[in-house]
């Protein structure tokens, strides 16, 4: 997957999740739709790593091709 790519990806889930924020600004989303909310922000927290570790490999002259999508286990622990 290329940037470009990632970054499709990365809208495509940004509009998914505002469209079931805006459908529900006056009603609770359902379990399903909380469950799907927290999907995506795990996939976008996935797709922003995946651009992160591309980039910093084409800073430091290597193949932005070697970078692979991390586990959610791993960009959802991260330390800030």
């Amino acid at each position: 997957m290329d940037d470009e790519q990632i970054l499709s990806q990365i809208n495509g889930l940004v509009e998914e999740e505002k469209d079931l924020r805006q459908r529900h600004a006056d009603v609770p989303l359902t379990a399903g739709e909380r469950a799907r909310v927290q999907r995506i922000e795990i996939a976008l927290d996935q797709c922003w790593d995946l651009l992160r570790q591309r980039r910093a490999r084409r800073e430091f002259d290597q193949n932005p091709d070697g970078a692979m999508a991390r586990s959610v286990e791993t960009v959802e622990h991260y330390q800030q």
